[in-house]
């Protein structure tokens, strides 16, 4: 008896025989399934209450940054432009899944087009290195306000802002290309069944028949090099504003410069850690339970959005300052 297999066909399962294999051209499926979070489909509508008040926060809190800094003119400098960028990027990230991860938990419409999915994969990608750039531009301007405090407005007009901004926005979509390109190449003959909220790159990988270690390791190229060198360059920068600061003559100078670099520390760390863990764990951590990959992916998308404007409305004086002017003018 001849042996039957199966090719996904747009969006279905058509079986053809073996002596079809060598002749048969593989389509793309027209949609993806997403199942969500699989083994806690009980608790999903559960899991939707935090994941749901992270975006509120973000959107809200993003958005009160944009206006303010736009509302105020004594904040329009360097640091407060990179925080916009970094704020319009944050709303980017955490709109590029959730509308749709709350319709499968609430509404369990689990069907995305083929095109979208690979769209969504796109702005993700895209967008985390974007804002990756953005965090190194926001290192390099408190470097040079601090170590070069004379030629800070010389150095970083609002020319070179706008390229470093442009800059950064072509970078994240050049380097993010090669996963579009690769995730479109590849024939999907298994399933179209995605176990993820999103179409994360590996979780849609995963679904192709056929040898696909050339996206496994180009990620790896990125999370280590691109990525990487972006780390090591916020390193360096902070390296050189410790000593900086810790050359200052008085305590109370010391602390008040370093008070303007903790928000970004802060900011820094809540971005890169939970990428770094989620990135190594989805390659490397075969053991874990499926879902535990999943809310990492998802924790590393929402959280950063959420934070950023708590901790840049918190730590950074002028921002706090107009918050608080702002809510005392309406009552």
């Amino acid at each position: 008896m001849q042996k039957t297999r199966f090719c996904l066909r747009v969006g279905h399962l058509l079986p053809y025989s073996m002596s079809d294999s060598n002749t048969t051209d593989f389509t793309n499926p027209s949609t993806f399934i997403l199942l969500g979070i699989p083994g806690l489909e009980a608790a999903h509508v559960w899991i939707s209450i935090p994941f749901c008040t992270m975006y509120i926060i973000a959107i809200l809190g993003n958005c009160n940054i944009l206006y303010i800094v736009k509302r105020e003119p004594s904040l329009h400098g360097p640091m407060y432009y990179f925080l916009c960028m970094l704020a319009v990027t944050d709303l980017i990230l955490s709109t590029s899944i959730l509308p749709k991860t709350l319709t499968i938990f609430w509404l369990s419409s689990r069907e995305i087009d083929f095109s979208a999915c690979l769209t969504q994969l796109y702005i993700i990608h895209c967008f985390f290195m974007t804002e990756s750039g953005i965090f190194v531009a926001m290192a390099l301007d408190r470097y040079v306000a601090i170590c070069h405090p004379l030629r800070h407005s010389t150095i970083l007009t609002n020319p070179v802002v706008a390229k470093i901004g442009l800059a950064v926005v072509l970078r994240g979509g050049i380097v993010v290309l090669p996963y579009l390109l690769l995730a479109r190449h590849w024939p999907y003959c298994k399933t179209n069944v995605i176990p993820h909220t999103h179409c994360e790159h590996i979780a849609v990988v995963k679904l192709a028949c056929a040898d696909t270690r050339v996206s496994s390791y180009y990620g790896l190229f990125v999370v280590f090099c691109v990525t990487g060198l972006d780390v090591v360059f916020i390193a360096t920068s902070y390296t050189q504003i410790l000593r900086a600061i810790l050359s200052l003559p008085t305590k109370d100078a010391r602390v008040k410069t370093f008070g303007t670099c903790g928000s970004h520390l802060c900011a820094i760390s809540a971005f890169y850690i939970p990428r770094l863990f989620s990135s190594l764990t989805s390659r490397f951590g075969q053991n874990m339970p499926l879902y535990f990959h999943i809310l990492s992916a998802n924790v590393y998308l929402l959280v950063p959005p959420m934070l950023n404007p708590i901790i840049y409305g918190v730590k950074t004086k002028e921002i706090r300052g107009r918050i608080l002017q702002l809510f005392t003018q309406k009552e």
